[in-house]
């Protein structure tokens, strides 16, 4: 099989990984940068030429796209659809989790758990109080809509704080959104791993001292953790509904059950394979030829 992967950097750890994965398993790797590729649109028959040529023979797609390529990247990925190759991750689901309001709108309607969140698009500054209050009041979480890996997102530890930082944002005309503090987490929540409507691996992340992300890409600590059934129903919920088929799922622990922060479509390798010790590429790559190798009539 024939399979591309779709990375802007062929030395990331997550990309490395993957190629390993399939050509330990047989398999033929094309690492794509998506935003070299060119899509041409025409009529029965759409087709990609990645540096000077037409990429063909592609039996599969493995989406790796970053936060600040997502408009092209599905794009690409949507080109490999209409040319009616499986895609790990499909655009339209890829683009639904980079929405972080869509995807807790569709989450919360699913009657998932989720932080309480309130959402604005240019409050006046009286409103601000309202705006905090309407989340639990401080300390409260302000986050970029756009952020990713904790970059974008503040602890805001009162009301003076958080009105300072909402204002900021506004003057930058950033779409923002700003959460409860769930603060019996306790600086730590856990990442659950879904291949294909399965979790193949769980971490619970802690932050370090004097932070409350706890990102391994900010210093935070991981350790493999044993879900409860509550948390393993949850995040496959989550990952059902918004229709990934390959995704990180971010947990938070609180006094009223878990509730998700995030849905990654995304996630790191580096970090669950590390404190697990699960060859999660290789799920990957399995999942990838259970769909390849079982289509009807094949």
């Amino acid at each position: 099989m024939k399979i591309a992967i779709l990375s802007r950097n062929k030395n990331l750890y997550s990309t490395k990984r993957l190629v390993e994965a399939a050509e330990l398993r047989g398999h033929e790797v094309v690492l794509l940068d998506h935003m070299k590729c060119v899509l041409v649109i025409e009529q029965g028959r759409p087709h990609i030429y990645f540096n000077g040529k037409e990429v063909k023979d592609i039996n599969a797609v493995i989406p790796r796209i970053g936060a600040s390529a997502t408009f092209y990247g599905s794009a690409v990925v949507r080109q490999f659809e209409m040319m009616k190759i499986f895609t790990a991750v499909e655009s339209q689901a890829l683009v639904r989790s980079r929405d972080k309001l869509r995807s807790l709108q569709i989450l919360a309607r699913a009657g998932i758990g989720i932080p309480k969140t309130a959402f604005a698009s240019s409050p006046k500054d009286k409103d601000l109080d309202n705006l905090i209050e309407s989340v639990g009041g401080a300390p409260c979480v302000v986050k970029l809509l756009e952020g990713t890996q904790g970059i974008g997102v503040i602890l805001a530890e009162n009301q003076k704080a958080a009105k300072s930082v909402l204002e900021a944002f506004m003057k930058l005309k950033a779409n923002m959104l700003v959460q409860e503090f769930i603060k019996e987490a306790g600086g730590a929540d856990i990442r659950v791993f879904v291949v294909d409507g399965q979790i193949v691996g769980s971490m619970k992340r802690q932050a370090k001292e004097g932070e409350f992300r706890s990102n391994l890409h900010r210093g935070g600590s991981a350790q493999v953790i044993d879900l409860s059934p509550e948390e393993r129903a949850t995040a496959i919920k989550a990952v059902k509904k918004l229709g990934l088929g390959i995704a990180g799922v971010d947990l938070l622990q609180s006094s009223r059950g878990p509730l998700v922060m995030e849905v990654n479509s995304s996630p790191g390798l580096e970090g669950i394979e590390g404190a697990t010790g699960v060859d999660i590429a290789g799920k990957i790559i399995e999942y990838v030829e259970r769909n390849e190798f079982n289509k009807p009539g094949e």
